[in-house]
């Protein structure tokens, strides 16, 4: 169990497949967050957190970084996506969301409104 959160060996097996087919915009990010690199927080990427899968996460600070495609403003994922960030506020989660071409157009403003939240 990591981070208090159980999970099962399909979601991991997943999530192990969602890093290798990581978007520019997630690898471009992750290059900035990997190794405590920025703040000298710990992130993880792709990481199971009860059903979900998050983009990446940081358990010492609650706080969960999710890059998104255009897909996401489609009305049948909007309310997915709203459902799962409620549940995940629940769990005492912060979430930050970013667009995929916000993150490869504005890198440094994305970091900036991570420092924030942090």
């Amino acid at each position: 169990m990591r981070g208090g959160v159980k999970k099962t060996q399909e979601q991991a097996d997943f999530a192990r497949e969602l890093r290798q087919k990581y978007t520019d915009a997630g690898k471009a990010l992750w290059t900035k967050l990997r190794n405590r690199e920025l703040e000298c927080v710990k992130f993880r990427r792709q990481q199971p957190i009860g059903p979900y899968i998050v983009d990446f996460i940081s358990f010492e600070r609650q706080l969960i970084i999710e890059i998104d495609g255009g897909q996401h403003n489609e009305e049948n994922i909007k309310g997915r996506d709203e459902e799962r960030m409620a549940r995940l506020e629940e769990r005492g989660y912060r979430i930050i969301r970013f667009w995929n071409n916000e993150v490869l157009t504005n890198l440094e403003g994305v970091l900036e409104r991570k420092r924030e939240a942090l």
